[in-house]
């Protein structure tokens, strides 16, 4: 049909060229006006289909440059003495400059933009919001494209290029979708959606440089909301990709703690427990065996160097008033950054419980309680449920520890 369609184009253009410089001497050097005006539309959608101009931009020009025509063709025509010639040579070219606008598919796509111009607000709400009915694939296109023209007409935005991020990723666009993330991340450098939207389009790509970058990310997210899941869960598997199944394992055990049993994930996060515990395990027997006589001291990777066994006392009236709060019990170090070295999260209880923090428990390669001196024990009845301190939560912090290997112990009391 396309084939057909432009042998009768480029047929009509030769009636045209015909019937239009009939008169004229043959052999002329001079550059007809039809010519002229196909080589400037083929600019314009070249520097359109190019990114040099913005598709409403396009759409102004072209019909600028379709009306510059017709005009020239009918002041050319006014003193023709051939009656009859004038008004076909106008129809002709009418059709002419329709055919190779409708070719070139200009017409559908300048229509496509347009309708994703005045959905922009509805399709933002269906995707965003879940108002309505999901968009179909189409209409995620030209949610896309829309939001492509919203940045190029009103300059960077993090939400759109976070959303355009999301887009590209669910269409497999997985380097389009980093370089949107890095860019909304510019712009809103601890949004945690798009830290953790940014690491999961890096572990994709599968390699070792990317695999750090996500790490650091994550890392950046944890040290807000220690017990993230999400981040958690990519944090395990990060672990399990390098070969450090000691950290998987501590990241698997933390996530495990925080779903319900009827949790749909609550099954696959204990294969992977599992997993990496049958793991650890092998290591530690070849460990064993590859030690010598006078070594016989091995030790398990899966024992940590260093734990703090807290005994923590909570009034029953401070339990009663906050039954329904979730209890965090964490160490920072002393200086440096502010991600906590290793956390619990419990429900709040009555009386006395002996809670542990070891070194296995990292939240980011290479910080835990093995990479400190001193640190800060904490433990915080929180009302919100997130690690994040708010207004009105009942805290106790310990006096500075001095760390060393083995086991300390330490009491606190929430009264």
């Amino acid at each position: 049909m396309l084939m057909q369609l432009s042998v009768a184009a480029l047929l009509m253009l030769a009636v045209v060229v015909l019937l239009l410089w009939w008169p004229r001497k043959a052999g002329s050097a001079e550059q007809t006006q039809t010519e002229l005006f196909a080589e400037r539309l083929h600019a314009l959608t070249q520097a359109r289909d190019n990114g040099e101009l913005a598709a409403e931009d396009f759409l102004s020009a072209a019909n600028e440059l379709k009306s510059q025509f017709i005009g020239e063709r009918q002041a050319a025509l006014a003193g023709n003495n051939t009656p009859w010639l004038a008004p076909l040579s106008l129809v002709l070219v009418l059709v002419v400059v329709g055919i190779a606008y409708g070719l070139s598919g200009h017409y559908r796509q300048l229509a496509d933009w347009e309708l994703a111009q005045q959905n922009l607000p509805s399709y933002g709400e269906r995707a965003l919001l879940n108002k309505g009915e999901p968009l179909s694939e189409k209409e995620i296109s030209l949610f896309a494209l829309a939001l492509r023209t919203k940045l190029a007409n009103e300059g960077d935005d993090a939400v759109a290029w976070y959303v355009l991020g999301r887009i590209w990723f669910s269409q497999g666009l997985v380097d389009d979708a980093i370089e949107a993330f890095e860019k909304a991340l510019k712009l809103t450098p601890e949004r945690a959606n798009v830290l953790l939207s940014y690491a999961q389009a890096l572990l994709v790509t599968d390699d070792a440089d990317n695999l750090q970058k996500a790490a650091q990310s994550l890392g950046l997210v944890l040290s807000r909301d220690p017990m993230n899941q999400d981040a958690l869960s990519m944090l395990a598997l990060i672990a399990q990709e390098r070969g450090d199944l000691v950290e998987a394992k501590a990241a698997w055990d933390m996530l495990l703690s925080q779903l319900d049993k009827n949790d749909p994930r609550y099954a696959m996060v204990e294969q992977q427990l599992a997993k990496v515990t049958e793991g650890a395990g092998a290591v530690a027997v070849d460990t064993k065996a590859d030690t010598s006589a006078d070594q016989n001291a091995a030790v398990d990777p899966a024992t940590p160097k260093r734990r703090i066994m807290l005994t923590l006392q909570i009034s029953d009236a401070l339990a009663a008033k906050f039954k329904d709060a979730s209890l965090f019990v964490l160490a920072k170090a002393a200086e440096g950054p502010p991600m906590p070295l290793a956390v619990q999260k419990l429900a709040v209880f009555s009386g006395s419980r002996q809670i542990e923090l070891n070194s296995n428990m990292v939240m980011q390669p290479g910080w835990g309680l093995d990479n400190v001196a001193q640190v800060l024990v904490s433990a915080r009845i929180s009302q919100s449920g997130a690690v994040a301190k708010t207004a009105g939560d009942p805290e106790i912090v310990s006096e500075l520890i001095e760390l060393k290997d083995g086991q300390q112990e330490l009491t606190l009391s929430l009264e």
